[in-house]
């Protein structure tokens, strides 16, 4: 199995993403091959000083990056030879299980639905992530920000993707899916709220149990939480700002150290033909390597080919 690595994405790319390489590397020596892409006058010198530790990584040059603040259609269009392009390229391919990058997240879903493509029957993909539980684990949110405005049928395939990739990646076997409103009662919310819960609560392949409220974001009531992506990424960024104001005032719990991005490194995108993961922008070498790791996790459960069998029947 190969997992590939944008080494150009992020903040502190190449830096962190190579060093991020090296640790995933050592975790999954004997399983995974890692696959780094990337300018190769930028990469290679940071290969050598890692020395020995690197010799496990593969290397595939790529001439161009998409910087953070390019357009992400126009740029992923241009520039065919950046290493988000020829990530997905290998992707397609088939010559890696899964491709992960830290940059420009717009270049990762035009490339995600125009390289690799969404799975046929599927509106629209959606980016998940993930929420620590009271109870130790975590339940799958989607989507947070890949579609801000969504119609209610969209919203009932997020329910059926984020329940197939809490049963077969989380290992949650019947997970509960949950629509995120202004209220429990089923005639609560805005006319797309409504019209979703009636076609999630008649789905015959996921577990609705009904409207839940903000207040339930971290409880047991839901294992998957369906919502617009405007709404998802208001709820993400609040999450991770808990984890960084209890960081600022050196208060720290288990529970709420799992707010932190870098503990699980990435976002997964569902709904698309293959494994694809999109991290944080500030990713730090932890954060690479945690996106890796999960790469890896979606390949080994075969997620994707859940995905195209359950939308094909």
């Amino acid at each position: 199995m190969k997992i590939a690595l944008d080494a150009m994405g992020g903040d502190f790319a190449p830096q962190a993403a190579v060093a991020g390489a090296v640790l995933a590397a050592e975790q999954l020596a004997g399983k995974a091959t890692i696959v780094l892409i990337g300018q190769e006058e930028a990469v290679r010198p940071l290969l050598l000083e890692h020395g020995s530790a690197a010799d496990a990584l593969e290397f595939v040059p790529a001439s161009q990056v998409i910087d953070m603040g390019e357009h992400p259609a126009k740029a992923f269009q241009q520039k065919q030879d950046s290493s988000i392009a020829v990530g997905y390229k290998l992707l397609h391919s088939g010559a890696v299980d899964a491709f992960c990058s830290a940059g420009n997240t717009g270049a990762m879903l035009v490339g995600a639905v125009f390289t690799v493509k969404a799975v046929t029957g599927v509106l629209r993909p959606a980016i998940a992530n993930f929420v620590p539980k009271l109870n130790d684990g975590f339940g799958i949110l989607l989507d947070v920000g890949a579609n801000a405005e969504c119609k209610p049928e969209m919203l009932e395939q997020f329910g059926e993707l984020g329940s197939l990739y809490a049963q077969y990646v989380l290992g949650i076997e019947r997970p509960k899916v949950g629509l995120m409103n202004l209220g429990e009662e089923e005639g609560k919310g805005t006319p797309l709220t409504q019209a979703a819960h009636q076609l999630l609560k008649v789905n015959p392949h996921i577990h609705f149990v009904g409207n839940i409220e903000g207040r339930d974001l971290f409880n047991d009531k839901a294992d998957v939480i369906v919502c617009d992506g405007f709404t998802g990424n208001i709820l993400l960024k609040m999450a991770e700002s808990i984890y960084d104001m209890m960081d600022d005032k050196k208060i720290h719990d288990p529970f709420f150290d799992k707010f932190n991005y870098e503990a699980v490194g990435g976002s997964p995108i569902l709904g698309i033909n293959d494994n694809a993961i999109i991290g944080h922008g500030r990713s730090t070498p932890f954060a690479i390597s945690n996106m890796l790791l999960q790469g890896y996790h979606m390949a080994q459960s075969g997620i994707a080919d859940q995905i195209k069998d359950t939308f094909k029947s």
